[in-house]
């Protein structure tokens, strides 16, 4: 009896004629997903198979529930060809964000739709147990929730700022206090696939795919929130690093200071240009004095997002210290366009919701400290997909590794 896709998929098979065709029902899909709608003869040429071939499995695929008959493509003459695209739900992702003080958790079917997305669930991230139970308990809420069969959930992708190896499944910021991967622990608990990613790069990714970029190849994604992280696309491609590490702005040692940096170090550029800096100036401001319309004895919380608020409500305080922030990152910018020249730096995360409030002073700086033939090929935009790029990427992601060509 002929297995289907799905029991191909989780066999674990590495080798033989089986393995080969699990690759080609792989590349198949894939091609679907990026192409909507295509004939068997485009899927032949594009595959280098013969059309028999492609025939074959396309009606194993079509048996499975993945692919669809779209019915015959319009022509002037001749046996018209039928167009076969996929099953939008035969299969899910899902894809969490973890921040500092809520989640983004979405949903995403086989053809790139986002059926449901839930943003700023609350959530206190911290590196302890209760924190990851809690993590636990939140999805498995959301999965139970969806009007989506469990079985049909391919896997969960879930984004973690601070160093993540997304190869082996290791947090090494946060809940790294067992053995196992924590993606195998909460896989466990779940009992759907888990892929752990850095939360800066799956944002870099969903932006890459399905935001603000066009035909740029070299870019730059700034995260821009509590810490800093970046994800770097060179040709079109995530790069990664040798350990998957790479994108670690944040520690940039720009400043002469005394200040600790959350990695340990002192003078790190988040220590002067974070949303933590941020809430860490603005409550020494206050304390010398300073007038504000955030007003923290009436029970007004001290926290990025009511900062961000307060700038986007014309207080001046906010205003100026993000501007300040503004100008440090610009400096920091600077050095990444001397070194990458990308074609283009997107700035994300919670700080950009200032708008030209952080970006003007970036600007100014970059032209200030970069060199103006190379900045003048860099374009400075703000991320398209706001608050919901993390989520996007990381459904991505997962779909892509689940159909990775071994």
């Amino acid at each position: 009896m002929r297995k289907s896709f799905f029991e191909e998929l989780n066999s674990g098979i590495d080798s033989g004629v089986a393995y080969k065709n699990l690759n080609l029902k792989k590349s198949i899909i894939s091609f679907l997903s990026r192409n909507k709608n295509v004939t068997i003869p485009d899927l032949s040429k594009e595959l280098n198979l013969s059309v028999p071939k492609v025939t074959n499995i396309i009606n194993d695929l079509i048996e499975d529930g993945l692919v669809r008959d779209n019915g015959k493509i319009t022509s002037n003459g001749g046996r018209r060809p039928s167009i076969y695209g996929l099953e939008p739900e035969s299969g899910f992702f899902l894809g969490i964000d973890v921040k500092k003080n809520y989640l983004n958790l979405g949903i995403m079917d086989f053809q790139n739709n986002i059926i449901k997305i839930t943003e700023n669930h609350p959530y206190e991230l911290s590196n302890d147990k209760a924190s990851l139970d809690e993590l636990c308990t939140i999805i498995s809420r959301f999965i139970g929730k969806l009007p989506i069969p469990r079985e049909k959930i391919l896997g969960i992708g879930i984004n973690l700022s601070g160093r993540v190896n997304y190869a082996t499944g290791y947090s090494y910021s946060f809940f790294n206090f067992q053995e196992d991967p924590l993606s195998k622990i909460i896989e466990n608990y779940i009992g759907i696939p888990v892929y752990l990613e850095n939360d800066s790069r799956a944002m870099a990714y969903g932006e890459f795919t399905h935001g603000i970029v066009k035909d740029e190849k070299n870019v730059l994604f700034l995260n821009l929130d509590y810490g800093l992280g970046m994800g770097i696309m060179i040709d079109q491609e995530i790069y990664y690093g040798k350990s998957g590490f790479a994108g670690e702005f944040g520690h940039i040692p720009l400043f002469d200071n005394d200040i600790i940096c959350n990695c340990g170090k002192k003078g790190c550029l988040e220590t002067e240009a974070s949303g933590w800096a941020l809430v860490e100036m603005f409550k020494k401001e206050i304390q010398n004095g300073t007038t504000t319309a955030l007003d923290n004895e009436a029970g007004t919380p001290i926290i990025l997002e009511n900062i961000i608020k307060a700038a986007l409500n014309d207080d001046v305080l906010a205003i100026e210290l993000v501007a300040k922030v503004g100008s440090h990152l610009g400096k920091a910018i600077s050095i990444l366009i001397n070194i990458f020249n990308p074609e283009l730096v997107i700035l994300g995360g919670a700080l950009a919701e200032t708008g030209d409030y952080l970006r003007l002073p970036i600007l100014s700086a970059i032209n200030k400290y970069s060199l103006s033939r190379v900045n003048s090929d860099t374009a400075i935009k703000i991320s398209k997909l706001g608050n919901k790029v993390g989520v996007i990427g990381s459904c991505l992601l997962v779909r892509n590794r689940l159909l990775s060509i071994s």
